[in-house]
């Protein structure tokens, strides 16, 4: 019996050697500042001096004396909300035309997904502001035709536009999502339908949009984080500008941790972003009751 119990202790340890790095990975990289930061969120610091205690005065300020943080709040919910819905009908858009294509499949996928590759990197951020500028090659393409030219990243009511499309470009990881999706849904439903006189719209309507939501679930909750999280092109191709309407809410956070040194503000943004987020994915899990079918379902 001794030996059985030292042996199970054995396997036990060596279990949990070969999952230190992780332990360690967890705790101290990413337990141990979520906890710090909430402690930071009632403090008032600078990264200078030692964290002072304030209580709920970083809050407080937040909500009730910080007109650029309402204005943050503003321009990400409009970023999210209109980009997200297009880069996701894109991406099904896009999926739907590749479930179709027998020849060279692999191909089209690797080059459709190639944005999402590169598509967050500070290149294609640099990339971006150089062809929306001034003198960029969509002023460019549009003197040759003759058309007017326009300051697309000077101007508040096109700038956020162009971060618009920059997100819905990169519609490659929920094209593949999308398209994996397709794959698992059985012929033989749209080869019983055709028997039955439905058209390759009624069959979209009636048989792969129905079967696609738990894959639209998952996408809608992931693009909505990352949309709310935007930061890189915010950054590099406006820098929040001009006049704060393209200051996404990450940028703003940093630029109160960063640039003024307001750590611990910084950190009461960042525990009411979380919340935010939160909300919204609890949203849309309650609300997936209602239109996210599963084939359990019906049995």
């Amino acid at each position: 019996m001794p030996n059985k119990k030292r042996k199970s202790d054995n396997h036990n340890f060596t279990g949990y050697m070969f999952i230190s790095p992780f332990l360690i990975g967890f705790f101290l990289l990413t337990l141990y500042p979520i906890l710090y930061s909430l402690y930071l969120s009632f403090t008032d610091y600078d990264l200078m001096s030692s964290p002072n205690w304030i209580g709920l005065d970083n809050y407080r300020r937040m909500f009730t004396g910080d007109a650029t943080f309402w204005k943050s709040m503003e321009v990400t919910t409009m970023y999210a909300g209109v980009a997200v819905p297009i880069r996701l009908v894109f991406a099904l858009l896009v999926a739907l035309a590749l479930n179709k294509i027998v020849e060279a499949a692999g191909w089209y996928r690797t080059l459709l997904y190639l944005p999402s590759v590169v598509g967050g990197s500070i290149a294609v951020s640099i990339m971006w502001r150089q062809l929306f500028g001034n003198d960029g090659a969509v002023n460019s393409f549009l003197a040759m035709l003759g058309l007017p030219t326009h300051s697309w990243l000077g101007d508040p009511a096109t700038a956020i536009w162009t971060l618009i499309v920059l997100y819905g470009w990169q519609f490659g990881s929920s094209m593949l999502i999308f398209l994996a999706g397709l794959r698992n849904i059985p012929k033989t439903y749209y080869e019983a339908s055709s028997v039955d006189g439905a058209g390759p719209i009624k069959q979209f309507f009636i048989i792969t949009l129905p079967l696609l939501t738990p894959v639209i679930l998952f996408n809608t909750i992931m693009q909505v984080i990352q949309g709310f999280m935007a930061f890189t092109p915010s950054f590099v191709v406006t820098n929040g500008g001009p006049v704060n309407s393209t200051l996404l809410y990450v940028l703003y956070m940093y630029q109160r941790a960063f640039e003024y040194f307001d750590m611990g503000y910084a950190s009461a943004m960042a525990w009411f972003m979380l919340i935010i987020i939160a909300i919204l994915t609890g949203v849309i899990f309650k609300s997936s009751q209602y239109w996210v079918h599963y084939e359990s379902d019906s049995k």
